[in-house]
C-alpha cells in the first residue's frame, strides 16, 4: 500500500508549512486525487488516519477532491472529460489523445488555527 508513503510525504510538506506559520498544529488538509495519479481515495484515508498520530495533523481532517478526467484529441483539438477506462475523444472517437487533467495528485489548501493574539485583538 503505497498510499502510506504517500501520506507520510504529504505530512512532511504539511509540517513545514506550519512551521513557517509559526503553528504546531493543522486543522484540515484538502488534496486533489486524480482517478489517474495512482492512488486510491479510500485507501489515502484510511493511511492517513495511522500516519497522521503523533504529528502536527494528528486531530486534523483530510479532504479528497477527485477530478473529473479531462482529454485533449490529438486528431481532432477537442477537450472533453471522459471516464477513467475510456479514453477516447468524446468528439470524433479517436484514440490519440492526451490527458489534461485526472492524473494529478497535490495539496491544495492546508487550514490553520488563528493564533490566540490575532484572535483577542478582533474581538
Amino acid at each position: 500500500m503505497h498510499e502510506l508513503s504517500v501520506c507520510q510525504a504529504l505530512l512532511a510538506q504539511v509540517t513545514a508549512i506550519a512551521a513557517v506559520h509559526g503553528t504546531r498544529t493543522v486543522t484540515r488538509i484538502t488534496v486533489e486525487v486524480g482517478p489517474l495519479s495512482g492512488v486510491e481515495p479510500a485507501l489515502l484515508a484510511h493511511a492517513f488516519v495511522v500516519a497522521r498520530a503523533g504529528s502536527c495533523a494528528a486531530d486534523a481532517a483530510l479532504l479528497i477532491e477527485i477530478p473529473a478526467v479531462t482529454i485533449s484529441c490529438l486528431t481532432c483539438g477537442a477537450e472533453s472529460q471522459t471516464p477513467p477506462n475510456r479514453l477516447l475523444c468524446g468528439a470524433c472517437d479517436g484514440y490519440r489523445t492526451r490527458v489534461v487533467s485526472g492524473d494529478e495528485l497535490r495539496l491544495l489548501r492546508v487550514e490553520l488555527p488563528m493564533p490566540e493574539r490575532q484572535l483577542a485583538l478582533s474581538a
